[in-house]
């Protein structure tokens, strides 16, 4: 079922929390995103053959797949775009994903090539045309892949980022904003520390969206931030975030006894 993050009658945003079996041995949640501006339509991260049907069934009550001009992929995992074959059968829409990765997608599909399809974006970022907005394509590298981009959408104020913001919980719990930061850190601190690079690259993103106007932000993983003091809790927690290589000793490196 969709929820609703934005409409204002020409722009819709939806976000889809529970297209996922995250029971007990089944997979991690995870979020997928429509954006749809006069007519035209992307999706965000639409996930791997577990999302597609139910994604593609509710989708259709406010957007035809037909019509689809973009899937954007923060990255290139599974859970990101392992379904891209079925979205190119069912419409006729191009990938856009780091330049890095764009001879890793055709591993997703059934061998023929799909190269016209597949649209690298720089390592500065780019903006993306949809409909009468400007999508951004921010650099949000090694947060958690080497090639990373985290999606602005300025109608909408909404700042879609990825892997960033991550919080292990249901889907029940992660369709509901976040109410209280601090509590909610629990859930998203062994994630950043693993998964998220270097403090380094946490204040070169911090002082990047700091200038833009969010209201919103929407990990694919787990609650969204919403209001501007959620909004600058979270971004200042980040900045200051000890992670991944800031963590590592040699004891994380020795030979298995």
């Amino acid at each position: 079922m969709a929820v609703e993050l934005f409409n204002d009658g020409k722009h819709i945003v939806h976000a889809f929390y529970d297209l996922v079996d995250d029971s007990p041995g089944g997979a991690v949640q995870c979020n997928q995103f429509l954006v749809v501006d006069h007519g035209h339509g992307a999706l965000i991260d639409p996930g791997g053959n577990m999302t597609y049907t139910g994604l593609l069934m509710d989708m259709q009550k406010y957007f035809s797949s037909k019509d689809l001009d973009y899937i954007l992929a923060s990255h290139p995992d599974p859970d990101i775009i392992a379904s891209v074959n079925k979205w190119f059968v069912a419409s006729q829409c191009k990938v856009m994903i780091s330049s890095l990765w764009t001879r890793f997608v055709p591993h997703f599909t059934t061998g023929k090539d799909v190269s016209h399809r597949i649209l690298g974006i720089p390592d500065q970022g780019t903006v993306i045309r949809l409909g009468e907005c400007r999508l951004l394509a921010l650099p949000a590298h090694f947060m958690h892949a080497e090639g990373n981009f985290q999606f602005y959408d300025p109608i909408a104020k909404i700042l879609f980022s990825g892997d960033l913001g991550t919080s292990l919980v249901p889907h029940e719990q992660a369709a509901v904003p976040v109410t209280d930061f601090h509590s909610h850190v629990r859930y998203m601190d062994g994630f950043h520390k693993r998964y998220i690079v270097t403090r380094k690259i946490c204040r070169f993103w911090a002082n990047m969206v700091r200038q833009l106007d969010i209201e919103q932000i929407v990990p694919q993983h787990g609650a969204r931030f919403v209001g501007r003091q959620a909004v600058a809790h979270f971004i200042d927690w980040v900045e200051s975030m000890d992670c991944g290589v800031d963590l590592m000793t040699q004891s994380s490196y020795q030979i298995p006894t």
